[in-house]
């Protein structure tokens, strides 16, 4: 099984989503993180005000971020390869990437349509 490293920008917390201003876009990838995780993803994240030694300790990380830059966090690792950066991965991605099933989850997504199948 694939192993997903996301490695987040200096959030306030763990999972970006706390205090007044929360983020739709981390509440979205946090939902996501957590269906995938309970399909059996192997999904682990690192917040760089938090953890900055693994940022540091990493030097696929070390490198990109000397190259682009903390603002062009996230950086996704598949497997230890830069799979995504700049932005989050949706459900489908991280779907791919964990080879979850998404059709056993969603039959309405197949030939089937308003709880009628072909």
């Amino acid at each position: 099984m694939s192993t997903i490293q996301i490695f987040d920008p200096a959030l306030c917390c763990s999972t970006g989503v706390c205090g007044v201003d929360v983020d739709q876009q981390l509440v979205d990838v946090f939902a996501d993180i957590d269906w995938a995780k309970q399909n059996g993803a192997q999904i682990e994240r690192f917040n760089l005000a938090q953890q900055p030694l693994v940022f540091a300790e990493n030097p696929v990380v070390k490198a990109f971020l000397e190259r682009s830059g903390a603002e062009a966090l996230p950086l996704i690792l598949l497997d230890g390869e830069v799979a995504l950066a700049g932005r989050y991965p949706n459900r489908s991605e991280l779907a791919r990437w964990a080879a979850i099933d998404t059709v056993a989850e969603n039959p309405a997504s197949g030939c089937c349509s308003g709880g009628k199948c072909c």
